[in-house]
């Protein structure tokens, strides 16, 4: 199934890094600033996975299918982004297995690219600060192209940048989207069930692969070979 992979794109939140914990932080401290109360971060896990401007209507409105009003959420985006620069990684933390399994796609002579709905001006310093950034031959943000994860674009930019073509390379993913991102570019998808898929079994999205641990993908990826 794998034979022809020779790089790989890999999500972020949810897939390497649980960052909740700190993107809870930052909505909080934006609704505290707008007179508004707490989410709690069981409810934030719920509502991440789908970009910056969605999870901000829906902590502003405490609805998965909120929309904020437009003055609202004008005046809350630049609080918001100013509270997660502060919180980029006080309290995220890798899943257990990342580092070993980079490190062995990486002995392996696997190109490695990081793509996410986030913006490069937030991933790169999580990357940084977690340590896990050298991995990395390029990271494709949100800001980066014209439709985000389930649309191609990222997967297509990630593999122009990489310099292979798209149905060679293997997405990594935690959700829905990075299985429809995948689908959509003509590449295989991996997809691990501990990420931020909206309280859904990734299982149900059809990847073609669940592995409990980026630690399971260097020695299936070898097999393959």
């Amino acid at each position: 199934m794998f034979e022809n992979v020779s790089a790989i794109f890999f999500d972020l939140d949810g897939t390497l890094v649980d960052s909740v914990p700190d993107l809870t932080a930052a909505v909080n401290v934006m609704l505290r600033q707008r007179g508004l109360p707490a989410r709690e971060e069981a409810q934030v896990r719920t509502w991440v996975g789908n970009g910056m401007d969605n999870l901000l209507h829906r902590a502003l409105t405490n609805d998965m299918a909120g929309q904020a009003e437009p003055e609202l959420f004008a005046r809350a985006k630049p609080l918001y982004k100013a509270a997660y620069a502060d919180h980029i990684s006080v309290y995220s933390e890798l899943y257990p297995g990342v580092r070993e399994g980079l490190a062995g796609l990486r002995d392996a002579g696997f190109p490695m690219a990081c793509v996410t709905n986030k913006l490069v001006e937030f991933a790169l310093p999580l990357l940084n600060q977690l340590g896990i950034d050298h991995f990395f031959a390029t990271v494709v943000g949100g800001e980066c192209i014209p439709r985000p994860k389930p649309a191609p674009d990222a997967l297509l930019l990630c593999a122009e940048r990489l310099e292979v073509p798209v149905d060679r390379g293997l997405m990594v993913g935690d959700s829905l989207n990075d299985v429809g991102a995948a689908r959509n570019a003509g590449c295989s998808v991996v997809c691990v069930p501990y990420g931020y898929n909206h309280g859904r079994d990734i299982r149900e999205a059809r990847p073609d692969v669940v592995i409990d641990s980026i630690a399971e993908l260097p020695p299936l990826l070898n097999k393959a070979a």
